[in-house]
């Protein structure tokens, strides 16, 4: 589905404006996949924001133009971001987590926002204005696009600095996804306490150490 769309565009933005809703919030993820670290989302309102350029998804980016782009939305955008923690992570599962930090994004904006566009095809529950789901957002709606900006250099500055106090996993390379360097630190130290110990490498060994 993501292979249709180039690069996004206002559009979606626009056609909502063109009915009455002025003030247009995108929100994304970052972080569902790794084994280690909190997932982020963020949500996003670029409407009094001129737009950076090169504007797209952030799995699209060389991290120094994500860096570049996170700075001048921050300078002119309305942004909130949302997260969830691993042990929410564990408890609640990571779709439930997810859509966890979605909902406190959207929250961070409730005062300035009139409709919201998510990526993906769920809505998180609770959520403060009308939304609907758009997939591949982040493909298609420079609003969603600049929240998958926010939410990934946001979680993988957090992971950066986890990585000092917990440099044998490479998570300020592979922000905890699970690289053979991860996974292997993984089997020679073990496991942290910011490991998902839902997910199934890292359960693996939780159940082999008796953890």
């Amino acid at each position: 589905m993501k292979g249709r769309y180039s690069v996004p565009t206002a559009d979606l933005e626009h056609r909502l404006e063109a009915n009455g809703y002025r003030d247009v919030a995108g929100i994304d993820e970052a972080g569902r996949g790794p084994l280690a670290g909190p997932v982020c989302a963020a949500a996003v309102r670029l409407r009094t924001c001129r737009v950076p350029s090169g504007l797209n998804d952030s799995k699209l980016l060389h991290r120094s133009e994500r860096n570049r782009l996170f700075d001048e939305l921050a300078r002119c955008a309305s942004i909130a971001v949302g997260w969830a923690t691993v042990e929410e992570i564990d408890r609640l599962n990571i779709l439930a987590a997810t859509m966890l930090a979605m909902r406190r994004a959207a929250h961070g904006l409730a005062h300035i926002v009139d409709y919201i566009l998510v990526d993906g095809n769920q809505l998180p529950s609770g959520l403060p204005a009308p939304a609907e789901a758009i997939t591949a957002g982040d493909r298609r709606s420079l609003s969603v696009a600049a929240a998958s900006i926010v939410a990934k250099v946001s979680r993988d500055r957090v992971m950066a600095r986890l990585a000092v106090q917990f440099p044998h996993y490479g998570w300020e390379r592979n922000s905890g996804y699970g690289t053979p360097q991860h996974k292997r630190a993984l089997r020679e130290i073990g496991v942290s306490p910011h490991h998902r110990r839902s997910f199934a490498p890292v359960r693996a060994l939780v159940s082999v150490e008796g953890r």
